[in-house]
């Protein structure tokens, strides 16, 4: 089967129009051909740098213009990320991923701590993933030479809907920084937040921009908002489960290849939700008991449902059928 570039509005909505258990019967019958549906990746997000970023998202507890629970902090020591790193293995994660609430990398003694960072969990035999922000070329590649695997770089939304959450930034320097990682040979990591106000045209565009680039990403992360207090967002009305179901299957079959993770809002989901999830064709997870500032489940609550749903964790660097 070959990675299809140039699917249409039509078509996607087409899928989302179908009865729920039609279309999650037909992206399972997808899943399975290309994937290990039992086969789960466990990723674990370490934020090496908290809070006063200069951002104006309206969903995020870290930018400094809302008052929130969460404060500027310094930058994390090398020691306590590499011990931090050391105990998410030991639980099973094969991906780490580091989050600094930059609105972008800037050359210096952070971003050297950073590449330092990197070289010290990569040395550990696991895929490493960073979150820092826009970035240059020539930034993008001294983290591939730290042994970086894969950035993280989410464009939340569509672009129509995108300008009335940010402002601080446009959609098109996302797309950019997209590019240079995707230019960089580093494993792309780009998704969304489910939840915002958008309507199911907006998360539509949002899949079609990431199914019409070449490559796909690797990895989508499909996020449900949390209503953090303090942020414009905090009473925005919870999105039913139902249509985070509905996007994973349209992205698993729209990007048949990709990992799709389930990510921040998981923890308000039960078993039965999530393993209509792992149906629908999400296979991969954060594990671990908070994503950034929000939290998440307990690596205890993961452990129970791998067993009961019989689910094993995907090993490092492992390709999907297509890649």
């Amino acid at each position: 089967m070959s990675i299809k570039h140039d699917w249409t509005i039509q078509e996607l909505e087409e899928f989302y129009n179908l009865p729920l258990l039609e279309l999650i019967v037909k992206s399972n019958i997808l899943h399975n051909q290309l994937n290990n549906q039992g086969e789960i990746q466990v990723c674990s997000l370490i934020s090496i740098k908290t809070g006063g970023c200069p951002e104006d998202c309206k969903y995020c507890a870290q930018s400094s213009r809302y008052q929130t629970s969460v404060t500027a902090q310094p930058m994390m020591q090398y020691e306590t990320v590499i011990n931090e790193a050391k105990k998410a293995i030991k639980r099973g994660a094969t991906r780490v991923c580091l989050g600094a609430a930059w609105r972008e990398i800037r050359d210096g003694k952070q971003f050297d701590e950073v590449l330092k960072m990197i070289k010290g969990i990569t040395s550990l035999g696991i895929e490493v993933c960073c979150t820092l922000g826009m970035l240059k070329e020539h930034q993008a590649q001294r983290l591939k030479e730290a042994g970086l695997y894969a950035y993280n770089h989410n464009l939340d939304s569509s672009e129509k809907f995108y300008k009335t959450i940010i402002t601080s930034r446009s959609y098109q320097d996302r797309i950019d920084t997209l590019d240079i990682v995707q230019k960089t040979n580093l494993s792309v990591c780009c998704g969304g937040i489910l939840g915002m106000g958008e309507d199911s045209l907006d998360r539509l565009e949002l899949l079609l921009t990431l199914c019409r680039r070449n490559p796909h990403p690797d990895s989508v992360p499909i996020n449900r908002l949390s209503q953090i207090p303090g942020t414009p967002l905090e009473d925005q009305p919870k999105i039913s489960i139902w249509e985070i179901i509905r996007m994973i299957a349209v992205a698993r079959i729209v990007l048949p290849a990709t990992m799709i993770r389930l990510s921040c809002g998981r923890v308000e989901m039960s078993y039965e939700q999530q393993a209509l999830c792992f149906l629908a064709g999400a296979n991969s997870i954060f594990a671990g008991e908070k994503l950034l500032t929000v939290a998440n489940n307990s690596w205890d609550k993961d452990e129970e449902m791998f067993e009961i749903l019989g689910l094993k964790k995907r090993p490092a660097f492992a390709k999907g059928a297509l890649k």
